[in-house]
């Protein structure tokens, strides 16, 4: 019986030094390592799966010691949030005992961390290096790689998300929309896919962050397994913006072109969803709705102005959505001021 288990896969380990203060800091550096290795397309990164793994090691030291104290091991965690409690479990474990007085109990172990219990258990005692078995490896003979094959290593990278991010940032985005758009590779491919296709920057970031991403979470799917493409997406915002149809058809045309594609311009056309801007036939509509609610035009020119809303949904109503909504309330208040 042979074990194959991760047979022919190549592992990297990354040693950081101990620049980290807290387990949210800690969690962030290896989220971030997570996004790079997925960025770069060698890793999926799940933690949950064994894809990646993180052992942290916490050591504290009074304020202002140049020395850090013992270092001791924490093992099993299986999520980035799981990483934050237990470095701050431990933490204010090896606290708590020099402050009683009892710093010597610290001692070099490995420790588990209990997700059910929210605490870290001693698992194994290290004494010393040599329990680490730091030994030469006579069949991984060491590598050495010239400055110049490094360099071409990284002149040939795709953009990292550190590069996402700032790129997002000088196009004027908040914090926000970078954070969540330079999170997810083929999020951010979409992205900037939709504004090489002439989409506005705004525009496209509240579209996929807000219908798109809400779609996706909802149906659980990714935005490569859907049929919207980004010159899909483009095109629908440009039809917005060029008043060819308004915002509320353009989201009930989303399911569709997320589960079966097509250029929404024809989409459009064939429907007949062309938006009405013509004010003839706009003021048709809300005289119509006018003349069928005599009391709420009562009630509005007796003071209470928010009923302008119901008008305007009433006239949305009527036409099915294709009423072009800035007109329809410009048209409105002349006709309700009367």
């Amino acid at each position: 019986l042979v074990d194959y288990n991760r047979a022919g896969v190549a592992l990297l380990e990354i040693v950081s030094e101990p620049d980290m203060r807290s387990g949210r800091e800690a969690a962030e550096y290896a989220a971030e390592v997570q996004r790079i290795a997925r960025f770069l397309g060698v890793s999926n990164g799940n933690m949950a799966e064994g894809s990646m793994r993180c052992d942290v090691n916490v050591s504290v030291r009074r304020a202002g010691a140049l020395t850090l104290g013992t270092k001791v091991e924490v093992k099993n965690m299986n999520s980035f949030s799981a990483i934050a409690r237990a470095i701050d479990y431990e933490t204010q474990r090896q606290v708590e005992l020099i402050e009683a007085g009892r710093g010597d109990e610290i001692r070099q172990e490995t420790r588990l961390w209990d997700e059910a219990g929210q605490f870290t258990a001693a698992m194994r005692s290290k004494e010393g290096l040599a329990d680490y078995r730091f030994f030469p490896e006579p069949d991984l003979p060491p590598l050495s790689l010239t400055a110049e094959y490094i360099k071409s290593l990284s002149d040939a990278m795709p953009p990292l998300p550190s590069h996402k991010r700032q790129k997002y940032t000088s196009l004027g985005l908040s914090m926000q929309d970078v954070l969540v758009l330079a999170d997810d590779k083929d999020v951010s491919e979409f992205f900037d896919e939709v504004l090489d296709n002439g989409a506005s920057v705004k525009a496209a970031a509240n579209w996929i962050m807000g219908d798109i991403l809400g779609y996706l979470k909802a149906e659980k799917k990714s935005i490569t397994s859907v049929r919207l493409t980004a010159v899909g997406l483009a095109e629908l915002l440009s039809l917005i913006e060029d008043n060819t149809i308004s915002g509320k058809i353009a989201k009930d045309l989303l399911p569709e072109l997320m589960e079966t594609g097509g250029r929404p311009k024809q989409i459009v056309e064939e429907k007949g969803l062309v938006q009405i801007s013509d004010s003839s036939a706009l003021e048709t509509l809300i005289d119509e709705v006018i003349a069928d609610s005599p009391n709420q035009l009562e009630q509005y020119r007796g003071g209470k102005t928010k009923l302008k809303g119901y008008f305007v949904g009433e006239v949305m109503k009527r036409s099915k959505g294709q009423a072009n909504p800035g007109m329809v309330q410009k048209l409105l208040v002349s006709k309700l001021e009367g």
